[in-house]
């Protein structure tokens, strides 16, 4: 059994429990902006699932080729939170994210591989995608969702995404090479993979507010 497995089963066993507490946190951050839902389970230990989304456009050129690239982030997770020190917690679970890069090649003309072709004889593009639609997560943080009244809260960790995922597509029309044209696409891919490999350890950083009761 992997990890992300083991994590996904105990927080199925958590919301099981006799719940002793509950509360709600609005949140933003580097997964997006959304809510929590979370409960106490123990004087210690406490759940939550939560939503949050984002999407932002702006240009990205990780090889020779220069994109119009729109970044849509989508996280669900399902958290449990130890606090053996007061406030201070340790938290791991599962995000279960559908976070990718829309891409579309600019200019009037691409350099793929070295090779050079007209814009309006091909068009280009794409989409990167995580290498794990169901991510584990482990961090540190302060506060509890759960936690009566009014508090704030922050998270600090790392969602293990995987190598992200590229894919790209390109009509073949005009004086364009086809069989050339495939063979530079999927070196293009391989780079674009290759430049954005360090986004499989995807760093979180949450900051909101809980209302508890």
């Amino acid at each position: 059994m992997n990890l992300a497995k083991i994590l996904v089963a105990a927080a199925l066993v958590a919301v099981t429990l006799p719940a002793q507490a509950a509360g709600v946190g609005l949140r933003a951050g580097t997964t997006g902006v959304g809510a929590d839902i979370g409960w106490s389970l123990a004087p210690t230990l406490s759940a939550r699932v939560g939503y949050s989304a984002f999407s932002y456009s702006h240009h990205l050129s990780p090889t020779d080729v220069r994109y119009d690239a729109k970044l849509k982030l989508s996280n669900l997770s399902a958290l449990l939170d130890f606090s053996p020190l007061g406030p201070f917690r340790l938290t791991g679970g599962v995000i279960a994210n559908d976070n990718k890069y829309n891409l579309s090649g600019t200019g009037s003309t691409y350099r793929i591989n070295g090779n050079v072709y007209q814009a309006s004889e091909v068009g280009l593009s794409g989409t990167v995608t995580s290498g794990r639609s169901l991510a584990p997560y482990l961090g540190i943080g302060y506060g509890n969702v759960a936690g009566a009244g009014v508090n704030f809260y922050f998270d600090l960790g790392i969602m293990f995404m995987g190598s992200p995922k590229a894919s790209l597509a390109a009509s073949c029309g005009g004086s364009a090479n086809c069989a050339q044209l495939r063979n530079d696409l999927n070196r293009e891919q391989a780079r674009i993979q290759d430049d954005l490999r360090a986004f499989k350890y995807y760093p979180v950083a949450n900051i909101g507010l809980t209302i508890g009761f």
